[in-house]
């Protein structure tokens, strides 16, 4: 075998290699690695624009690659975990491959980097949402009388309401926003359900992350609500609410939802109603997922 031949096959190996970039999304985090001397960038636009080039790089070479939130405290814990220099080029390389399996992350598919920007700080909002509420089900514990898990059942609880809610809404597909209120600050979780001829399509890690957060609400009383937008060709969109009360949901009235949709949340003035848009009174879920005291 020649040595063109062997250039050839490493080039369709390169090909065949998945990429992970840890990217620092703003000027602190940005400032912050610049504390390593072997961090040779001096200024995060110019930072921002040679990431961007070496995306456009690899994707015309028909490689692949991924973005990951790359987050300086996390990565110098995970320096200090493992007994590893901090200000090495090696050290963050390991952390970005293990960011690939574990963090938050986007893939590159040509766009621009103004847009991956705000979805990958999304998506790293997401997760750590869904971390702080399965953590807060999980201290619940085991109630003091019948010793069951009381986040177990609250998560449960929730999985019903959203199966009751997605299956009572008619056709279309949905858009889900619940909300939970509460120390430090209020969580948020929204699920889309495709509607493919009849079939909804969410996605699997969505559901997990509003269960969750629903459970929250159901489990500790905290105030919240939760509302569905239903869109469907030729009709216009529905919107219902319910409020989350004592392990369960209570539905808002037609004129609470539209009250909802049309105030200003920050000075409480009145906003023009969307057109084309019906404020429903949602479906009956059933008896069984009506607010009620337990434990």
């Amino acid at each position: 075998m020649t040595y063109t031949d062997h250039r050839t096959m490493r080039r369709v190996l390169r090909r065949e290699i998945a990429g992970t970039i840890g990217l620092l999304t703003d000027e602190h985090d940005f400032r912050a690695m610049r504390h390593y001397r072997s961090f040779t960038f001096d200024d995060h636009r110019t930072y921002l624009e040679h990431v961007e080039a070496l995306l456009r790089a690899r994707a015309l070479q028909g490689s692949h690659t991924t973005l990951a939130l790359f987050d300086p405290e996390q990565y110098a814990e995970f320096c200090a975990q493992r007994d590893l220099d901090p200000d090495s080029h090696a050290s963050r390389t390991r952390f970005t491959a293990e960011l690939a399996a574990t963090g938050p992350t986007v893939p590159y598919e040509g766009q621009p980097l103004t847009d991956l920007l705000p979805a990958l700080v999304d998506e790293g909002v997401r997760q750590a949402t869904w971390e702080y509420a399965a953590t807060l089900l999980a201290r619940l514990g085991a109630c003091p009388s019948c010793e069951k898990d009381l986040g177990g059942e609250a998560f449960a609880r929730a999985s019903q309401v959203i199966v009751r809610i997605l299956e009572t809404a008619g056709p279309g597909s949905r858009h889900l926003v619940c909300s939970v209120a509460g120390p430090p600050e209020t969580l948020v979780a929204v699920l889309h359900a495709d509607d493919n001829g009849g079939r909804l399509e969410p996605d699997d890690a969505e559901i997990l992350e509003f269960t969750t957060v629903l459970a929250v609400g159901l489990a500790t009383d905290s105030p919240g609500g939760l509302v569905m937008r239903t869109t469907a060709p030729d009709t216009p969109d529905r919107i219902h609410g319910w409020r989350l009360r004592a392990h369960g949901v209570e539905p808002l009235t037609a004129g609470e939802v539209f009250d909802a949709y049309c105030t200003d949340v920050e000075s409480g003035d009145l906003i023009s109603p969307e057109s084309n848009v019906d404020y429903c009174e949602p479906p009956d879920l059933g008896e069984g997922l009506k607010p009620h005291h337990r434990h």
